[in-house]
């Protein structure tokens, strides 16, 4: 017996429904019904549910009718960005207008997507020590502070999204004053949050909800409130979002700022206590050398770095200055409300420096991370079921959808990784039409992995070959950024085609320019797999250079394969295979997007044919025709 809420859905979506009176050529879809009945049922019972809802399902609108439609509060939190502000602006206003529903709807992002007035007045007042360009961005930013109402650095177009000021006048959590700050009753920050509390249906992002949920983030009581029902869109990155939240983890960047603030404070405070910046300042010099050295070993697997004992030296020996900084600093309590508060930060990071060196938990990786001015130290549980399980409380409706949740026709893997293994299961496959739609083409004749510049050569053969024949319209995906560049530099000038490489421009301006052209050949890594919708003609084909695998050498694909090891189970079955699966799933679910779309997607990789496994990977992908002749598949794209 299905509930009254799931009773107004199943009629607004009906052949004479509310839907089809306000949407010109409005078809029902089955799948989209059974889920919106599904997401129903679940809330008006407080109960947790997974679906899977292939592509054109239309799962947007089969959760948020419902949710809008319950009467009860709802956080919707998503994996992207683009999502996020594309339900906001776009997919709710138009419910709510074809449904003459008034809620009162909430966009709340991360504080280090809003601007802090308190952080803008004072690089204002140390204008004088700014650089020029950065001073004219500054003041460019200031200009819109007098006009922006919510305070959202996305929404400032007089500078670029990369501009270095950006971070200079973001809201962070070691920045916030919270009710000390004399910006308090203006913080932008602030009334998000208050918007949210107010609000029937709340957008976040994953991040933002496990910040919430976990820890607690400082200067502010609380982010979300305790909603009635929770719907997690893109629930495929789930997992490895919440590892990261669950583990803990430290920055040489927010340790040398820390150092710094004690610096400063001898500068502007305490000129009579130079020990202060001695003390400090040696702490820089440790930590500078460690950074040296980690860059220099290149190995991420902190285990293994601290077999160097020069490593180890250096590590404990950071350990050691920063506890005689903090020793130096209790001496001169009650001097300065800064230094007093920078104990506080001192022992924290002493805590997380000392449990990271000694990395004694077996049940974690420990790894770290090279960005270009920073190494993060990151420790990561290779198991968050339970913590998971103790999140998803008895008292809220729970909802987890995605495109790519299954592997080998079963969601299991997804509902015990996120502790729901009792959890109701729904698969409902993607509507279109893929075995007229789509061609699946593994090349014959492909080299050996293991030769890379074989494999280059014939990459590079195929791509020009199938790119030329789609004129243009493609999308070539890489698992490694080295392969990216190796291919790349080899087409240029070769390919007689606007040719658009990840790194170039932001992603952005990159699919702007691609969809601009009408002809483009765009080349990307890891975020232009999933999250980019482009329809029609304008993608024809996509071409991905291998199975996405991640490297054994990760620490965490490492640790979680010994633990599967000393449970009995096959590592590769239970850890790699999966985690590939829903990326070559989402890579390709780049092509088809709609029912009118045809296209191409060719696949370099020998393994999904003559290996045991690849039997996996075609079982959990669209049944689309196949071929191994590239000749077929160039045919094909011709005639599109």
């Amino acid at each position: 017996m299905h509930s009254r809420l799931a009773k107004e859905v199943i009629a607004a979506f009906a052949i004479d429904g509310t839907f089809a009176r306000h949407i010109k050529g409005y078809q029902p879809r089955q799948a989209q019904i059974e889920m919106a009945t599904a997401i129903s049922d679940t809330m008006s019972h407080s109960d947790k549910l997974i679906v899977e809802a292939g592509t054109g399902v239309g799962k947007t609108f089969a959760y948020l009718l419902p949710a809008m439609q319950s009467g009860k509060q709802v956080i919707i939190s998503t994996g992207s960005k683009n999502l996020q502000e594309q339900l906001f602006y776009k997919d709710i206003p138009a419910l709510m207008k074809m449904f003459d529903l008034k809620l009162q709807v909430a966009l709340l992002k991360g504080r280090n997507n809003y601007l802090c007035q308190h952080q803008l007045d004072k690089q204002l007042l140390e204008a004088s020590k700014v650089d020029a360009d950065i001073l004219d961005d500054l003041l460019k930013v200031n200009q819109w502070a007098g006009v922006t109402k919510d305070g959202d650095l996305s929404g400032i177009t007089s500078v670029t999204e990369d501009a270095p000021v950006l971070s200079l006048v973001v809201s962070t959590k070691d920045n916030c004053l919270g009710k000390r700050c004399d910006s308090y009753d203006s913080c932008f920050v602030r009334k998000a949050r208050q918007r949210a509390m107010q609000a029937r249906i709340i957008v976040v992002n994953h991040h933002l909800f496990f910040a919430d949920r976990i820890l607690k983030d400082g200067g502010f009581a609380e982010l979300l409130p305790d909603a009635d029902v929770v719907i997690f869109d893109e629930a495929h990155q789930l997992a490895d979002i919440a590892i990261s939240y669950f583990g803990d983890f430290s920055s040489t960047k927010q340790l040398n700022q820390l150092y710094q603030s004690v610096i400063n404070i001898y500068q502007t405070e305490l000129r009579d206590t130079g020990q202060l910046k001695q003390f400090a300042a040696r702490c820089q010099i440790k930590l500078s050398n460690l950074e040296q050295l980690l860059r220099s070993s290149e190995l991420t697997d902190w285990r293994s770095l601290m077999g160097n004992k020069q490593i180890a030296a250096e590590a404990w020996g950071l350990v050691s200055e920063t506890k005689a900084l903090m020793t130096l600093i209790q001496g001169h309590l009650g001097r300065s409300e800064l230094l007093d508060d920078s104990v506080e930060k001192l022992d924290t990071a002493i805590s997380k420096l000392e449990n990271f060196f000694h990395c004694e938990d077996r049940q974690a990786a420990y790894s770290i991370e090279f960005g270009q001015q920073h190494i993060q130290l990151r420790m990561s549980p290779i198991n968050v079921a339970q913590q998971c399980q103790q999140l998803f409380e008895a008292t809220t409706s729970w909802i987890f959808t995605s495109a790519t949740l299954q592997m080998d026709k079963s969601l299991q893997l997804f509902a015990s990784e996120m502790g729901l293994s009792d959890c109701p299961q729904l698969i409902l496959d993607s509507p279109f039409d893929y075995a007229k739609q789509a061609l699946l083409c593994v090349p014959r004749e492909l080299p050996s992995l293991y030769n890379e510049q074989a494999t280059v050569n014939k990459l590079v053969q195929i791509c020009i070959k199938a790119a030329t024949a789609a004129e243009g319209r493609t999308f070539i995906l890489f698992t490694s950024h080295r392969m990216l560049k190796l291919v790349a530099s080899q087409m240029h000038g070769r390919l007689h085609l606007p040719l658009l490489v990840q790194g170039q421009a932001s992603k952005q301006t990159l699919l702007n320019k691609y969809r601009q052209l009408g002809n483009a050949v765009l080349l990307g890594t890891g975020s232009f797999w999933e999250g980019i919708d482009v329809r029609g003609k304008l993608l024809s084909c996509v071409i991905i250079d291998k199975l996405p695998f991640a490297s054994p050498d990760d620490p965490l694909i490492k640790a979680r394969s010994e633990a599967a090891e000393r449970q009995g189970k096959d590592p590769f079955m239970t850890v790699s295979l999966p985690q590939a699966i829903i990326t070559l799933k989402q890579g390709m679910g780049r092509l088809i997007r709609d029912e009118k779309d045809r296209g191409v997607l060719i696949l370099c990789d020998n393994r999904i044919v003559n290996r045991q496994y690849g039997q996996v990977f075609l079982n959990s992908i669209p049944d689309m025709q196949r071929t191994r002749d590239l000749d077929k598949a160039v045919e094909w794209l011709k005639r599109l």
